[in-house]
């Protein structure tokens, strides 16, 4: 197990590697496993990149981010420009399903509002919006609406479960708790239990997974 200073400097080298940010402003300090983010960076999406480039970190068992997002005199924009570049991003996101997804823009930060069918939609709309100059952050409330019953999301992935190739499907139970998945069993290999979260994902109205599946060598 490594130790705080050891994740420190590891969380250190991460980010310095990370080609999309300039490290040199970020802090980062460690207590018992968890990383806290500090000082400033010069857009959200850099922030963004931050907090993921730590979380990729063995060893790393949580994230607090409180780095600022300070940008440059010229990439200043008012809450009207950055609205109207959120909502033309949206609107040009084929993935994005359109007019169900609002913008709300307040001192350079975005919140994102409606309901959408799938999870990858609403992780999509946040992508749209995250690189926008004179973003300073966003807040993702789209919510995942279901528009069928949780008995029809579990057949939907069972049945998905069977047509893949490489997966025994009877080895996998699959539980519906209203839009949350549950997926018990076990597998051969690290592949095909991703491969049974990301068929669980893929169901309409699914807003969480919880894969318990067992990797039997």
């Amino acid at each position: 197990m490594r130790t705080d200073k050891e994740l420190q400097q590891h969380v250190m080298d991460e980010l310095t590697w990370e080609p999309s940010l300039d490290a040199a402003q970020i802090g980062v300090s460690v207590d018992s496993g968890v990383v806290m983010l500090s000082g400033t960076v010069r857009s959200y999406s850099e922030k963004w990149a931050a907090e993921r480039g730590a979380e990729r970190v063995k060893g790393v068992r949580a994230v607090t981010d409180e780095i600022a997002v300070k940008l440059p005199g010229d990439t200043e924009r008012s809450d009207s420009d950055i609205a109207g570049a959120a909502a033309n991003s949206l609107e040009l996101n084929a993935l994005v399903t359109r007019n169900r997804v609002k913008v709300v823009v307040e001192k350079g930060w975005i919140r994102l509002e409606g309901s959408v069918e799938f999870r990858y939609q609403r992780t999509e709309a946040e992508m749209a919006v995250r690189n926008l100059v004179g973003v300073k952050g966003v807040f993702n409330a789209i919510n995942v609406k279901p528009l069928v019953s949780p008995a029809i999301v579990k057949g939907q992935i069972e049945r998905a479960l069977e047509r893949a190739a490489e997966m025994d499907a009877k080895e996998i139970i699959v539980e519906t708790h209203g839009n949350q998945v549950v997926l018990r069993g076990s597998v051969k290999s690290w592949r095909e239990r991703e491969q049974a979260e990301h068929a669980a994902w893929g169901a309409r109205g699914v807003t969480n997974v919880q894969n318990r599946i067992e990797v039997c060598w």
